[in-house]
């Protein structure tokens, strides 16, 4: 199985996610989104697996600073900004096969990986 691990070192959830491979042996490859920016194809992709309200991180510090809210963004809306604010994606965002899993949750994380 070839996993895939989109987020920041600096992220609980990402951190967690990462302890979750390492303690099962499972190897990943570690994309930090900050370094290395994803390209919106692979956005588009996420959007497409898990849907925009589960990728799209309106609780964040990004969202805040940069207002998002007042512009009552629609789905389009939310899409454009992913694609050009990779901080505003909820991390982490695992890519495994052809699946998309978003954020942490150990009991999914042991059902779907081990």
């Amino acid at each position: 199985m070839s996993v895939k691990v989109y987020g920041i070192k600096t992220c609980n959830s990402v951190r967690s996610a990462l302890k979750f491979f390492k303690d099962n042996n499972i190897e990943v490859e570690f994309c930090d989104l900050r370094k290395d920016p994803p390209p919106s194809v692979d956005v588009k992709f996420w959007v497409e697996k898990a849907g925009i309200d589960i990728v799209f991180n309106n609780k964040g510090t990004k969202y805040r600073d940069l207002k998002l809210k007042d512009l009552n963004l629609d789905e389009n809306g939310k899409l454009e900004w992913l694609c050009k604010e990779p901080m505003l994606v909820k991390r982490p965002v695992i890519v495994h096969n052809e699946n998309v899993t978003v954020g942490f949750k150990e009991d999914i994380y042991k059902e779907t990986f081990l």
